[in-house]
């Protein structure tokens, strides 16, 4: 998968027009709702960053994916835009664009593609609204960009960085990154002591996917491939997850030979990536704590059914993909209407070798 620029049409705002180099000093984002999706924008905000190196960057996200914007270093704040809570329906819209007013800001650069972003942004009287034509919202957007097809198609880091591209910012990221604070690192310590993890290398594995069982490699073969990864290599298998992937960690769990720690639901978002920064190895579905692994540096194995790796694999130099190119798949299906063959293809060995190899590398 090629990460070069020149393969599409560079895209164009409605009226050609690019946002202000001079003049912009507090600067709102609207951050994506998922975290995969916020791991995926990290590089648009170096590109804000570095357009704008002298601007307030804040961002306006939700509570669950809050985390990974703060280990951003282009970012200096971040705003929760709590909902379900304070900012529930009509009346909780209009208190939120209150407290967006008095922050002052001078433009808005609107990440999430949804209209209730832009409607946001026009009630908190902010004067430039930019962001994707997308969802209808193009009327409230001073700087709207014209999204295609071709745009679609693309990986999604990409698809955000040609969206502040077209809005005349530049940049020479292009991968995510993540790197801990201080106060992260003392995060992963105390949970590290918390589950007495010294004296064997760990191993982090995310069965569950939010999107649905479509891209679910089997929980038994990941209990397979955690009886290997403990026997071959001496590892110390965690599961990774939310509460909402209690049920298939707890089946991953029971089919294991050996014991696993899982941690599903017991671990909020910070804890998680500040333990999933000290895995000597991450197992995945498309999901998007496989994003933070990859960002993070940490060696990633990624198992791929009924998504397509082209738009959402994990970046990275220790990111390794594994996949069955069938006729069905991608088919982009929350549940499979057939014999599941994408992932039933795959076997715990072939996994197993990715794993090794990315271990040992």
């Amino acid at each position: 998968m090629s990460r070069r620029f020149g393969e599409i049409k560079p895209l164009k705002t409605r009226g050609g027009r690019r946002l202000p180099r001079e003049g912009l000093s507090r600067i709102l984002v609207r951050g994506t709702n998922w975290i995969g999706d916020a791991v995926m924008t990290l590089p648009a905000l170096a590109w804000i960053r570095e357009t704008y190196p002298r601007a307030r960057i804040t961002i306006l996200a939700k509570p669950w994916v809050a985390a990974v914007y703060r280990l951003s270093p282009h970012v200096d704040d971040v705003l929760i835009f709590e909902r379900p809570g304070r900012h529930e329906g009509s009346a909780g819209l209009f208190r939120l664009a209150g407290a967006l007013r008095k922050e002052g800001f001078d433009a808005a650069i609107l990440l999430q593609n949804a209209i209730e972003a832009a409607i946001i942004a026009s009630l908190a009287g902010i004067p430039i609204r930019a962001g994707y034509n997308t969802d209808g919202r193009g009327i409230l957007l001073t700087h709207a960009v014209v999204v295609n097809r071709e745009v679609r198609r693309i990986h999604q880091t990409r698809y955000y960085l040609e969206m502040v591209r077209a809005l005349g910012c530049r940049g020479a990221e292009t991968r995510p990154r993540l790197k801990l604070t201080g106060e992260m690192e003392e995060i992963g310590e105390r949970v590290w002591r918390r589950y007495n993890l010294e004296g064997r290398p760990l191993a982090g594995m995310a069965p569950g996917a939010a999107y649905g069982p479509a891209k679910r490699w089997p929980a038994a073969r990941f209990s397979a491939l955690a009886d290997m990864l403990t026997e071959t290599l001496a590892a110390r298998v965690v599961l990774f997850g939310s509460a909402a992937d209690g049920e298939v960690t707890g089946e991953v769990t029971a089919k294991a030979r050996h014991g696993l720690l899982n941690l599903a639901g017991k671990t909020n978002l910070e804890e998680a990536v500040a333990l999933i920064a000290r895995c000597r190895l991450f197992v995945s579905n498309d999901s998007g704590l496989m994003h933070v692994s990859a960002a993070l540096g940490v060696p990633t194995v990624a198992v791929f059914g009924s998504t397509n790796p082209v738009t959402t694999a994990p970046l990275g130099e220790k990111v390794r993909i594994v996949r069955k190119d069938i006729p069905c798949s991608p088919c982009l299906k929350k549940r499979c209407r057939g014999d599941f063959a994408c992932m039933n293809l795959i076997g715990p060995e072939e996994v197993f070798a990715a794993a090794q190899a990315a271990w040992e590398a």
